[in-house]
């Protein structure tokens, strides 16, 4: 049995923070590190979906991840998420990720061609191969890379005794129960939908990776804290009132990422910039919308968190 404890837990997905010219920020992403260290959470997923992966450079990557360690100073588990769409750039980040010394790297599949499995896993067993000493996440979300983790792939992926477990982004929460029940013990599951955040802990997730635990990780830590102490019904009181604040956040004309940054900023006092083109920026009407669910936030931690 693996020891898979420091992955147990919650973990935010880092968002891309930009300086005044659109330009990483290293202060910024030191900033937002520190900032997890100090609410405690089990965690980063750095360069995910939520940190703008598809639009940052390997040099940014590169960056982001370097500062990330830095700020962290052991004190959180690090995942970097190190998938490009071609594998040379995917082993040199992987590569880059285990120097730094990384618990994991993750990788979605590549995305416009639709590969054949076989071609997938050996995208995955090469990326793997360039940080060996390291341990490997399947990061699964079909609906935006057009292609999903199948049993037969996990199957063949769990050959590759770096592979450690599966990051799902599936809506449907019985695909961690599938895969889990596949896997057994020795593999962890990552709930990946946050508003499903409490059933993907109750039908077998472990831990818990989500691009809104940002804006309120005390919220999703106390949802954690109720799940394990099995006190599901206070559990799904605060999941319903951050579902609702996800639905506003995910109201304004500009990209939700966009929303989340704003609200750090009044809420928090962070500076991360706002999100790379062609991800749309926010427009004035938006700030209404930042406004309320900052003060949405703020409520609801008073309420359930005393």
């Amino acid at each position: 049995m693996r020891n898979l404890d420091k992955y147990k837990g919650v973990i935010p997905a880092f968002y891309a923070c930009y300086d005044s010219e659109g330009n990483i920020s290293p202060e910024g992403v030191k900033a937002l590190t520190r900032y997890f260290v100090e609410k405690g959470v089990k965690g980063v997923y750095v360069n995910g979906s939520s940190g703008e992966c598809i639009y940052q450079s390997v040099e940014d990557k590169k960056i982001i991840l370097e500062n990330v360690m830095k700020a962290a100073e052991g004190k959180l588990t690090v995942i970097a998420h190190v998938a490009c769409n071609n594998t040379k750039d995917s082993m040199e980040l992987a590569s880059h990720a285990e120097s730094l010394g990384v618990d994991a790297i993750a990788a979605i599949p590549p995305i416009y061609f639709r590969l054949p499995e076989h071609a997938i896993a050996e995208y995955w067993n090469d990326i793997s191969s360039a940080a060996p000493n390291t341990d490997f996440v399947i990061y699964n979300i079909p609906q935006l890379a057009g292609v999903a983790l199948t049993m037969n792939l996990f199957s063949e992926m769990r050959k590759n005794p770096r592979v450690i477990g599966v990051k799902n982004s599936s809506m449907p929460v019985q695909d961690i129960q599938m895969f889990k029940a596949e896997a057994g013990e020795d593999y962890v599951i990552f709930n990946g939908p946050d508003e499903q955040f409490i059933s993907g802990r109750v039908i077998g997730a472990e831990g818990a990776i989500g691009g809104t635990y940002g804006a309120m990780p005390e919220l999703f830590l106390k949802m954690d804290e109720y799940v394990r102490a099995n006190e599901l019904e206070k559990a799904r009181e605060i999941q319903y009132a951050v579902d609702a604040i996800i639905y506003k956040m995910c109201s304004a004309h500009g990209n939700m990422y966009a929303v989340i940054k704003a609200i750090l900023k009044i809420n928090e006092n962070l500076e991360l910039g706002g999100v790379r083109k062609p991800l749309p920026s926010l427009v004035d009407a938006d700030m209404a919308i930042v406004e309320e669910a900052a003060e949405m936030i703020r409520d609801a931690k008073e309420k359930y968190l005393g």
